[in-house]
């Protein structure tokens, strides 16, 4: 039988190609370079942001790394895109793509437990001990609870690695294992462990030979002070303190290594861009890793719920793969990853399907507006509703700010209970995995040390009873804390526990309340 066609029927059929065609010959929406930039004026003036770097990657080419700004709030040397900003846990990434490598090379599998490669890594549980594999070092599902054990590399401290893996054995679980997302920085620095001991080189210096060398990132270093010291082109962080921005220089989260410590600028994190946007592929056409790794660390390895900002986005998932977030995003998948250090933020976000990334450097900690930025990126090339991102964002940013500030300080008591003699409270304190605190009487007020940390020394402000007030003679670090000693019936301190003063303010690597504080025993010699 023949099916009659009519020359309606026929013509239609043309005229839907040929409109098709038409269609595909018409450019794709592309980023809005002139709205962009308006933005990140903005977005500078609405959150007093002295210096923005920001680079864009659309379908292979960089068609945007540029400096804003200044490096230096005092000092009004400009921001190009070479300026190096510190990108603290868009480090993380680094971290996983130098494990693809070596997965690549068959010299570990994402599958291996992590006591194959440091035989001496222990946690509180021998179950997750044993279980845990460089899949799990890098997907916040240790059973670790947020923020564990920082205070051992935040603010900067002395300890070395096998002091590092040592203090990690005594932190408390706090969920099951591979059950919950909490993020950890220690896992990540073991995950760097991994990668010296496999390799044969140091973390830094693998990253530094085998990703940004080949890549192209001529100016990145695994390190501050690995940055030569004629190369004073690099950023100092800003607070906005007391109603005015005031310069607050960390050295870039050095301790973090493989969780946070790099250094990197616009124009090196273009060449990053590029190549995860060729699933591996260099910008000199040779493969940092295949593109089945990148599938692997594109993957969730744990769910996580949207949260409120995400309504703005149509978000109905979020999760963690391995050293890179993943939502979606209008639905779109996105992929990307935030860093931040006191004074300073960057962000990192991807719209594969799109071919489009785009990274944010600031030395300024007002995450909120490299988010409005970002968002504005995508709007025309993701053809959204045109939105004012970061005026939404100012005024949310601002109105959460003033509450929590408003809501800020010690709890106010009716009565207040007396405290004892200074010298009942002073002594060292011990936790098992952070080491001594020490508590001293100086010109009849008391100190608090932390003996391994240079910026975390305070005075003890009395609150009632037997509880103080630590306010750090940095008040910028915004750490205030309670102290509450416990004394045996001798009155003799026997214990502290810590917590923080500030919830809704004070950073999570401030994590006091882990610390199990316990007087160490005088000696009998």
């Amino acid at each position: 039988m023949k099916y009659q066609v009519s020359k309606g029927l026929i013509a239609a059929m043309i005229l839907s190609v040929s409109h098709f065609s038409a269609l595909a010959e018409q450019p794709a929406p592309g980023v809005n370079i002139a709205d962009v930039e308006q933005a990140v004026a903005e977005a500078m003036e609405r959150f007093h942001i002295p210096g923005i770097a920001l680079a864009v990657v659309e379908r292979g080419e960089v068609v945007l790394s540029k400096g804003y700004g200044v490096r230096h709030i005092a000092h009004q040397d400009k921001v190009d895109a070479d300026t190096l900003f510190g990108i603290a846990s868009n480090s993380k990434a680094f971290t996983a793509a130098a494990l693809a490598i070596l997965v690549d090379e068959g010299k570990l599998n994402w599958r291996d437990k992590v006591i194959k490669h440091i035989p001496e890594f222990r946690l509180s549980d021998p179950y997750v001990t044993r279980e845990m594999t460089i899949a799990d070092l890098l997907s916040h599902r240790s059973g670790l609870g947020k923020g564990a054990g920082d205070l051992m590399i935040w603010p900067d401290t002395d300890k070395t690695m096998a002091d590092l893996l040592e203090g990690i054995a005594h932190l408390p679980i706090k969920s099951s294992f591979r059950s919950t997302y909490a993020y950890n920085n220690l896992m990540f620095v073991v995950a760097g462990e991994v990668v010296h001991r496999v390799s044969g080189q140091s973390w830094q210096d693998f990253v530094e030979q085998r990703l940004f060398k080949p890549m192209g990132m001529h100016t990145s270093k695994a390190g501050y002070s690995r940055i030569p010291q004629e190369n004073n082109n690099r950023a100092t962080g800003s607070i906005y303190w007391d109603g005015q921005l005031t310069p607050f220089f960390v050295d870039y989260l050095e301790d973090f290594r493989g969780a946070g410590a790099i250094a990197s600028s616009a124009n090196d994190m273009s060449q990053w861009l590029k190549t995860q946007l060729a699933a591996g592929k260099m910008p000199n056409g040779d493969v940092l890793f295949r593109a089945v790794q990148q599938v692997y660390m594109w993957q969730p390895f744990i769910m996580r719920w949207p949260n409120e900002a995400g309504k703005a986005y149509q978000q109905q998932f979020r999760g963690y793969g391995l050293g890179w977030g993943i939502e979606d995003y209008f639905g779109h998948k996105k992929v990307g990853h935030a860093g931040g250090i006191p004074g300073m933020v960057s962000q990192v976000a991807m719209i594969p399907g799109k071919q489009l990334g785009v990274v944010i450097l600031s030395n300024q900690q007002a995450y909120p507006a490299l988010t409005a930025i970002i968002n504005e990126v995508f709007e025309d090339a993701l053809g959204l509703p045109d939105t004012d991102w970061v005026k939404d964002a100012a005024e949310q940013y601002t109105q959460e700010r003033e509450e929590a500030y408003r809501a800020a300080g010690v709890v106010k008591l009716d009565k207040r209970q007396p405290p004892l003699a200074n010298q009942v409270y002073t002594g060292t304190l011990v936790s098992p995995w952070y080491g001594e605190v020490v508590v001293e009487e100086l010109n009849g007020e008391l100190y608090i040390d932390f003996t391994h940390t240079a910026m975390l020394k305070g005075k003890l402000h009395h609150h009632t009873g037997n509880t103080f007030v630590v306010r750090w003679q940095h008040p910028m670090l915004e750490a205030d804390a309670y102290i509450d000693f416990t004394l045996s019936p001798s009155q003799q301190v026997e214990a502290a526990s810590m917590s923080w003063v500030n919830p809704d303010i004070t950073d999570f690597s401030f994590d006091f309340h882990n610390l199990q504080l316990k007087a160490k025993a005088l000696s009998t010699e």
